[in-house]
């Protein structure tokens, strides 16, 4: 007997606690060379960006974080026990990737600011998903699905 209802891609939910470290890390380094050597933080945010955009489109096991994980830590620790759906993860990645995005651009338009502001709001959620297990992102995709659902019913 099969079940017509779909199933939902679940992840390890250290897996992107994990990629949250990293990132903490990256942004927090782009930050500090911002103060010194725009170019060069620019160029590490648009690898940061292009790591979020790949978890954006391919899901958290793919995503170069996601790969390191699975390689370096799970055979480490002890087995998965809980586990979270990839959707909400994969819109947070979209989300970080757009911050990243607006950042490059800031710092390679001569706009520092914008570079700083807009890597430290992707820093701050980025931190709060490592430190906290809050990510940002997810608690806002429901939203966003049902805003997504209601459009396309009207």
């Amino acid at each position: 007997m099969s079940s017509d209802a779909p199933t939902i891609e679940q992840v390890d939910v250290r897996g992107p606690r994990f990629a949250a470290w990293i990132t903490t890390v990256v942004l927090a380094a782009v930050l500090i060379l911002s103060t010194f050597q725009a170019t060069v933080a620019a160029i590490l945010l648009a690898v940061q960006a292009v790591v979020f955009a790949i978890g954006a489109v391919q899901g958290p096991r793919r995503s170069p974080y996601g790969r390191i994980f699975a390689a370096l830590v799970v055979p480490r620790i002890a087995p998965v026990t809980e586990r979270e759906p990839v959707a909400p993860l994969k819109f947070a990645q979209l989300v970080g990737f757009v911050f990243a995005a607006v950042g490059v651009v800031g710092f390679a338009v001569g706009a520092p600011v914008l570079g700083v502001v807009a890597t430290g709001f992707a820093l701050f959620a980025a931190f709060l998903n490592a430190a906290f297990a809050f990510c940002l992102g997810c608690q806002i995709y429901p939203l966003v699905a049902r805003l997504r659902t209601q459009s396309a019913g009207a």
